[in-house]
């Protein structure tokens, strides 16, 4: 019964207001009028919201590959180091968590800016001669992307590889496996459910993220998120917003239903 309360209250009644406000319309005065209508969904799929779709997605896959890049072998470790290191090694990872992520990113935007630090390091070392934009590009949004969620990659596979047998990893060499024959054959297969979940957990908010995006993003590369986030606050245009949200949440959906696929067929 709790589960139930918890599920109606906190999943079942927004998303149920959320598809409800996006049928509605707005009157000349500009308040809500409860009217059937898919208008907001036709006018989802024009073109011009369309490509900031595909550019979100885009961004959040990009993410997830330089996540599960950069992450994966940083998990392997923690989780094949010995028992006494690994809540040490994990506490480093947990780290940039103990500050705001908005503080993080204005760290990052410190540190991107043309006056700050990376730029002066460029400029002196000769590898330019005048400060380069580096702020506000895909780059840069992918970047702050990539540090705020990758720790939500590691953990999961961190997860697999603390339980992988290593009986069967030396059963591999035995059989003449080589270290690349057996990190394709035994290892990810046995570390493919930390890497779903790993992927789930990095590709569904990156694509909502809006204040990333923005902060670093500077609003000329606009994501999803922040175009649903102007239409409930400067649009004044929550029908078209609640739209686009209904939207995003199939996409989420779908990737939630494709993942679990993926793992039953494993």
């Amino acid at each position: 019964m709790p589960l139930l309360a918890w599920l109606l209250l906190f999943v079942i009644a927004p998303t149920a207001m959320l598809v409800l406000v996006s049928f509605a319309e707005r009157d000349s005065l500009g308040r809500i009028v409860y009217d059937f209508t898919i208008q907001n969904y036709i006018r989802a799929f024009d073109w011009l919201w369309l490509k900031v779709l595909f550019s979100s997605v885009w961004y959040a896959l990009l993410t997830t590959l330089i996540c599960l890049i950069a992450g994966y072998p940083v998990a392997f470790f923690i989780g094949r180091a010995p028992q006494r290191w690994r809540t040490l090694l994990l506490m480093f990872v947990m780290v940039p968590f103990w500050t705001s992520f908005l503080i993080r990113t204005y760290a990052w935007i410190t540190i991107l800016s043309k006056e700050g630090f990376l730029n002066s390091i460029l400029v002196s070392a000769g590898i330019f001669t005048q400060p380069v934009e580096i702020l506000y590009t895909p780059f840069a949004i992918v970047l702050g992307l990539v540090y705020n969620f990758l720790p939500f990659m590691i953990l999961p596979i961190y997860t697999s590889v603390e339980k992988l047998d290593s009986n069967l990893i030396e059963a591999a060499h035995d059989l003449g496996a080589g270290p690349l024959l057996a990190f394709s054959k035994v290892i990810i297969p046995l570390t493919r459910p930390g890497i779903a979940a790993g992927a789930m957990l990095v590709f569904v908010p990156s694509i909502a993220m809006f204040a990333i995006t923005s902060l670093m993003g500077g609003g000329t590369n606009p994501t999803i998120g922040e175009v649903i986030f102007k239409q409930f606050t400067s649009g004044r245009n929550q029908p078209f917003g609640a739209a686009l949200g209904s939207l995003l949440l199939l996409i989420f959906v779908l990737a939630l239903w494709i993942t679990r696929k993926y793992r039953q067929e494993d």
